[in-house]
């Protein structure tokens, strides 16, 4: 299995440190967070790490090389200088990833849910890890069933955690979705959230309800607040 780290976003609210640093980068409890997802899935026994990168982009091989502190393999799939969002990010590094399914983590959150638990197959096309409304995100992205399944509406919403394993087909008739999509640096630049919700209708997206630690760290005060947590 190989994994992909989103780390292409220009991290605006984290301003004005992201002015000079990629919010991955930011470094929490001694380390830059993308380093904690590393190690983690160094740990898995995964060997190929694919970075998507944007704003900063330069920075990225800079800090971590090629991987082989951590025994991975770390390949760069540069978007352009506009970030492509979620589903374009994941279209443009598709060719790195091949056809198997692959275990996706967004470059700035942080948690202690343990990757392994992950199925290296989902029963569908995709599998989400999701977590309880953070205060910043009172309404919820998706809704849980009893069975697994994860629905685009319900009663109540839980908050997509930007962790799962997801097979490439389902960026497949992608354009059925979003026929007409944004470009940017000559790509299409779309989120992935349309189409997830497009399969969830036909059950083909499960999910798992992570009840440990995770954050955010999508701001100055979020990041201050993790890293004293982590040094205490």
């Amino acid at each position: 299995m190989k994994a992909l780290i989103f780390a292409a976003g220009l991290g605006e609210r984290m301003r004005p440190l992201t002015d000079t640093t990629p919010k991955p980068l930011l470094r929490v409890g001694g380390k830059p967070l993308i380093e904690w997802h590393l190690e983690k899935l160094a740990a898995l026994g995964i060997r190929d790490v694919v970075v998507n990168t944007s704003w900063l982009a330069d920075q990225f091989p800079a800090a971590l090389g090629d991987g082989a502190r951590w025994g991975l393999r770390i390949h760069y799939a540069f978007e352009g200088d506009t970030p492509l969002e979620t589903g374009g990010g994941m279209w443009n590094a598709l060719p790195l990833l091949g056809e198997a399914p692959f275990l996706l983590v967004n470059g700035d959150v942080w948690t202690n849910f343990d990757f392994a638990g992950l199925p290296r197959e989902p029963r569908g096309l995709a599998h989400l890890v999701m977590v309880d409304r953070p205060p910043q995100a009172t309404h919820g992205d998706f809704a849980l069933d009893a069975d697994g399944c994860v629905r685009a509406d319900g009663g109540h919403k839980l908050t997509y955690a930007g962790i799962g394993v997801y097979r490439p087909q389902l960026l497949d008739g992608w354009r059925d979705v979003i026929p007409e999509p944004l470009l940017a640096n000559g790509k299409p630049k779309f989120p992935l959230a349309p189409l997830l919700r497009a399969h969830m209708a036909a059950g083909e997206v499960s999910g798992e309800h992570h009840r440990g630690r995770w954050t955010d760290v999508g701001t100055p005060e979020r990041l201050q607040g993790l890293d004293a947590e982590l040094r205490g």
